[in-house]
Formats: C-alpha cells, structure tokens, sequence
C-alpha cells in the first residue's frame, strides 16, 4: 500500500513551503542618502513597488511607491530634495529559512505588505502579501469565509470556524468569533 505523501489535515501544511522558496532576488537597494528621485527611477527601472534602504550591509528601511505619493507627493516637497531617510519606514524581517506561515504572520501582526529576507545576518531577499498568496490560495478562502461570518453573510456559528488563533497564532479546529478576534479553546480559557 502506497503512502500518502501529503496530509492535508496537517495544521502546518503551509510551512513546508519556506520563504527562501518563494522570495524575490535579488533586492533592489539605496543608501540612506539617495534622493527620492533615485529611489523613484529604481523603481521604475525595475518594475517593483519597494527599495530596501541599506546601511554597512545591513537592512535599516524601505521606501515603497506609497510612500513616495503619500510623503513626498502629497505634501508638494521637491523629490530631489528629499533623501530616503525622512520617508522610508522601518524594514521588518523575516529568515530565509521560515515557514512561510511564520512571514503572513509576521506581515498580518505589523499590516505591512512586505518583509525583508535575511540569511546569515545579510539581506538575501524580500517577499511580499502577494508572494504569499499566490503559493497559499486556501488561505484566501479561509479569509474570504473569516470576513464574511463577520458581516453576518453566512448564517454558520463562529464557533465551528478553523484557522489560526488571532491570539496565540496556534491551529484551532474551534475557533469563536468575541469582540473583533477569533480565538481558540486555550485563549478563550474554557
């Protein structure tokens, strides 16, 4: 009798894909001290919505197209003026060697769309939100199912909901929907 290779009922199936698998390299990079009009022209150049910012090798921020239109654009300043230091934000990161599950919690904990990757304490790659969806399409169905219980569109108890626990992060095939979170048997206390 031939063994099954995969058990879809395994509560980590999506950490068997790893954020090395799936991440973007390399990475488009700028210096602290490149003007918003080089960061602008990166992104251009290269057809990507994001430049991480580096200093001594290591990852300190990103500047991505929002926030060129939202800092720069939108408050009338002269890009050319302007260097990434005052615009980008904080870069958040996750390890090549993570599950991917370990980067969509990463990025729903911080509502960011994109983690920088690191290996070895260097930058080796970044992935975004669609990154991890286009290699998790049940993740949006659980989603999809999360938002619609919410606004009351299906008449299904909370309770009988599986996912992640907006708590703990654990699996849970008992999920209840209280006060804007769903949350398992453990968090819960019962």
């Amino acid at each position: 009798m031939a063994k099954k290779l995969v058990e879809h009922t395994d509560a980590n199936m999506t950490t068997r894909v790893l954020v090395r698998d799936i991440m973007n390299s390399p990475v488009i990079t700028a210096a602290p001290s490149n003007s918003i009009v080089d960061i602008a022209m990166k992104m251009k150049e290269h057809n990507i919505g994001s430049v991480i910012i580096i200093d001594n090798e290591k990852p300190i921020g990103i500047v991505t197209d929002g926030d060129v239109v939202s800092k720069v654009v939108a408050s009338n300043l002269e890009p050319s003026s302007i260097d990434a230091a005052k615009v980008m934000q904080p870069i958040h990161t996750v390890e090549a060697g993570e599950g991917i599950t370990e980067a969509a919690r990463i990025l729903r904990k911080n509502n960011i769309k994109r983690l920088g990757v690191v290996y070895k304490d260097r930058l080796a790659g970044i992935i975004s939100t669609s990154d991890v969806i286009a290699v998790t399409p049940e993740l949006v169905d659980v989603v999809s199912e999360k938002a619609a219980m919410i606004r009351g569109e299906i008449g299904r108890p909370a309770s009988a909901v599986s996912g992640y626990c907006d708590e703990c992060g654990e699996w849970s095939d008992v999920l209840m929907f209280s006060e804007g979170t769903f949350t398992c048997e453990v968090c819960r206390g019962s």
